[in-house]
C-alpha cells in the first residue's frame, strides 16, 4: 500500500473523529439544556400554587406576586431562546427569593401547611436547577473549548459552530448575606 494512501486514510480518520467529537459535544449541550428546561418548567408549574397560597396574606407584596406571574407567563411562551430563558431564570430566582423572604414576615403564612410544603418543594426544585446549571455549564465549557482549540476549531468553523453562553448568577445573588439582618 502506498504511503500517500496511508496518510490520506489517517487524515480522513482524524477528520471523522474531530467531526464526531464536535457533534457529540453540541448534542450533549442541547441534551443537558433540555434537562435544565425540564426543571425550570417544574418550577414554573409550582408558581401558581405558591402565588395562590400567599396572595391573600401578602397584599403589600402584590407587585412582587404580579412580577412572578408575568415572568412565569413569559417563560412559558413557545419558542423562547436559550439566552432569553437564562435571563428569565435569573429574574425568577431573584423574585422567588424575595417572596420567600416576605413569607418570613407573615407568621400566619409560616404556619400554613400548604405554604410550608410549597417552600419545601421549591427548595428541592431550586437544588435540582442548581445541579442542572452546573452540568450545563460543564458541557458548554467542554463544547466551547473544543470549538476554540486547535485543531478542532477549523472543523467547528467549517460546521458553523459558535460559542455558547453559560448560566451566570445575577448580581444581587453575588452579594454577601447580612446574617445580622436575618436574625432581627
Amino acid at each position: 500500500m502506498p504511503i500517500s494512501l496511508i496518510v490520506l486514510i489517517i487524515v480522513v480518520l482524524i477528520l471523522v473523529l474531530m467531526y464526531n467529537s464536535l457533534v457529540s459535544k453540541k448534542n450533549q449541550v442541547e441534551n443537558i439544556f433540555a434537562g435544565v428546561d425540564t426543571v425550570l418548567k417544574k418550577r414554573y408549574d409550582l408558581i401558581p400554587n405558591l402565588v395562590a397560597s400567599v396572595s391573600k396574606y401578602m397584599e403589600h407584596e402584590k407587585s412582587l406576586l404580579e412580577e412572578v406571574t408575568k415572568l412565569r407567563a413569559n417563560a412559558s411562551k413557545p419558542n423562547v431562546d436559550t439566552h432569553e430563558k437564562m435571563a428569565l431564570d435569573a429574574k425568577m430566582s431573584s423574585a422567588l427569593g424575595s417572596i420567600m423572604v416576605a413569607v418570613e414576615n407573615y407568621p400566619e403564612l409560616k404556619a400554613n401547611e400548604n405554604v410550608m410544603h410549597l417552600q419545601h418543594s421549591l427548595n428541592e426544585v431550586e437544588e435540582q436547577i442548581s445541579a442542572a446549571r452546573r452540568a450545563y455549564n460543564q458541557a458548554v465549557t467542554d463544547y466551547n473549548n473544543a470549538i476554540e482549540m486547535l485543531p478542532t476549531n477549523f472543523m467547528a468553523n467549517a460546521m458553523g459552530y459558535t460559542k455558547k453562553e453559560v448560566f451566570t448568577i445575577v448580581e444581587s445573588q453575588r452579594q454577601n448575606v447580612n446574617v445580622k439582618e436575618l436574625f432581627k
